[in-house]
């Protein structure tokens, strides 16, 4: 097997959860049942909290908060638990990051806001989930924002900013050894992205990989994605170029269903009303079993990680009926 990333690799005892918090401090979670909250040291007052909304059932874990920044505000936390973990275990971050108008609110709030000001950006590795062909100082560049916002104000060094080739003819095969020279100095087994951050559109397109497109075809097997390190060195295995029918223009360089698969954790940010008939669409497919839809068809199905973890981070907005009848 090439070294890179293995078909099924382990998932590591030793890295805690996420939702761990740091020693000392409290949060104040939903209070689903019918007793009222106390919260230990500040006195005896009682508080009454407002019931969660639901959220909806979807493949993988859900964090849903009240608002859009609440939502973006306990994605944060967990990312930058996350990092504090990898960075600890392994003595590096490799986060993978998608561009778009969604996910850029969370980006200015990982630089501005005092409660992340000890994310370990000086650790931490920059990857591009998706790129699309163009110069890096066009305006439609997923690097151009990531590199204007992280990049000016976060002091990671230069080096760890690994945008993706895309002019170049053979970008999907250059980026894709370039994340293997720099994870392959891993212990084998976790050789991976440590944290893939995922947006999805209204036709249910997650990076670049559109419905019914060539590069997401070309990893489907029995409408199943196959695992990572399969293919030869010199052929597109975690990363692909994207075109033809179905991509929306202009073409794109983006990560394959299997390298997302093959993460330790892959969050998929959805937020806005627009996003509400897509996600109804997954909860029905999920409700109806697993095959219900064609990844094909809907190709954030096929996020399923191998030996990692998927959660959701929606709001009410992008929910639908389930939670806004609940809330």
């Amino acid at each position: 097997m090439v070294r890179g990333l293995p078909v099924t690799p382990p998932r590591p005892n030793n890295i805690p959860s996420p939702r761990a918090r740091p020693a000392g401090s409290f949060v104040l979670h939903w209070n689903n049942s019918d007793a009222p909250a106390r919260i230990p040291g500040l006195m005896d007052e009682t508080y009454e909290l407002t019931p969660a909304p639901a959220a909806p059932r979807l493949p993988g874990a859900v964090v849903m908060r009240e608002d859009v920044d609440a939502t973006i505000g306990a994605l944060a936390a967990d990312m930058m638990v996350h990092a504090l973990n990898c960075v600890r275990v392994f003595g590096a971050f490799h986060l993978a990051l998608s561009g778009g108008t969604t996910p850029f609110p969370l980006y200015t709030r990982l630089m501005i806001d005092p409660m992340f000001r000890h994310f370990p950006w000086t650790k931490t590795h920059v990857w591009m989930v998706d790129e699309r062909r163009v110069s890096e100082d066009d305006e439609r560049s997923n690097f151009k924002m990531i590199r204007e916002t992280i990049g000016a104000h976060s002091g990671i060094p230069e080096e760890q900013l690994h945008p993706i080739p895309a002019l170049a003819p053979d970008a999907d095969l250059a980026y894709q050894r370039e994340l293997r020279e720099s994870l392959g100095w891993r212990e084998k087994g976790h050789d991976r992205l440590d944290f893939v951050l995922l947006g999805m559109g209204s036709d249910g397109h997650t990076a670049s990989l559109f419905p019914r497109s060539a590069a997401l075809l070309a990893d489907l097997h029995d409408g199943v994605p196959r695992a990572a390190g399969l293919r030869g060195p010199d052929e597109p295995d975690l990363v692909r170029i994207n075109s033809g029918p179905g991509v929306t223009p202009p073409d794109r360089v983006t990560l394959t269903l299997p390298m997302i698969n093959a993460s330790r954790f892959a969050a998929v940010l959805v937020t806005g009303a627009s996003k509400r008939p897509v996600v109804e669409r997954i909860i029905a497919a999920e409700a109806a079993g697993h095959n219900a839809a064609p990844i094909a068809d809907l190709p954030i199905l096929g996020v399923r990680p191998i030996a990692g973890e998927l959660r959701w981070y929606i709001d009410p907005a992008a929910a639908g009926a389930q939670a806004t009848d609940a809330a």
